[in-house]
């Protein structure tokens, strides 16, 4: 039996460090559409739920609901900067029943589809042994506490960077798991996830004006080599 896939997308019409971030033209279209449009390529995904508080706003840039896109009013109780990531997921899981959830943000707009399905096949594929993945970024360098004392190395005793033990950093580009294990570990990974390392190049999550600035540098680029 196929199972059913929803996609997360999460949005709000508030960006404290990027005004408007979401819904600003990034590329020639608004933010928002990329990793949006990246997620629709994938014909396994059955929906893609927005959570948002910002109807309006998607509106005006000329998306709503759709056979495939639910646009789903966000409570007032969990609007706000600093309400936790995990109560809106729980309200949409509530609310929309799948056999697996994919969470990703509008921050990510070089994530491809074919990486978000490479992430889906292997987490297919550990089912069982794994709850839940999320996308790193991994590092082989030399880092060190704000005291200047060493972390992952020993300074008289120099290794190639390339042989020191991986690091991986939580890159904030996609999440996939199961009801089971969101309700078990009240979080998007579970007790027992997998790391799944995504390109460097599709990496980057808009926080900050130089991330965008960096990130839509790149995304030209990467537009012109297309041709």
């Amino acid at each position: 039996m196929a199972r059913r896939i929803v996609a997360l997308l999460p949005m709000k019409a508030h960006s404290e460090r990027v005004k408007g971030k979401n819904f600003r033209v990034f590329n020639g279209k608004p933010l928002f559409r990329w990793v949006l449009d990246s997620l629709l390529s994938i014909e396994l995904i059955d929906q893609v739920v927005i959570n948002t508080d910002a109807r309006a706003i998607l509106a005006e840039n000329g998306l709503t609901d759709s056979d495939r896109i639910l646009i789903r009013d966000r409570l007032p109780e969990i609007c706000g900067d600093f309400v936790s990531m995990n109560r809106i997921l729980a309200d949409d899981l509530t609310h929309v029943p799948a056999d697996i959830y994919l969470m990703t943000h509008t921050t990510n707009p070089l994530l491809t589809g074919e990486t978000i399905r490479a992430a889906l096949a292997r987490f297919e594929a550990a089912r069982g042994e794994v709850d839940s993945l999320f996308t790193v970024n991994k590092f082989q360098t030399r880092f060190y506490r704000a005291d200047g004392s060493p972390v992952n190395h020993d300074p008289n005793n120099l290794v190639r960077t390339q042989d020191l033990e991986p690091w991986f950093e939580e890159n904030s580009n996609l999440y996939i798991f199961t009801r089971d294990s969101f309700v078990k570990a009240n979080t998007r990974i579970g007790a027992k996830p997998m790391v799944f390392e995504t390109p460097r190049i599709e990496s980057f999550d808009i926080d900050t004006p130089a991330d965008w600035t960096i990130c839509e540098i790149v995304s030209k680029h990467l537009t012109s080599s297309k041709g």
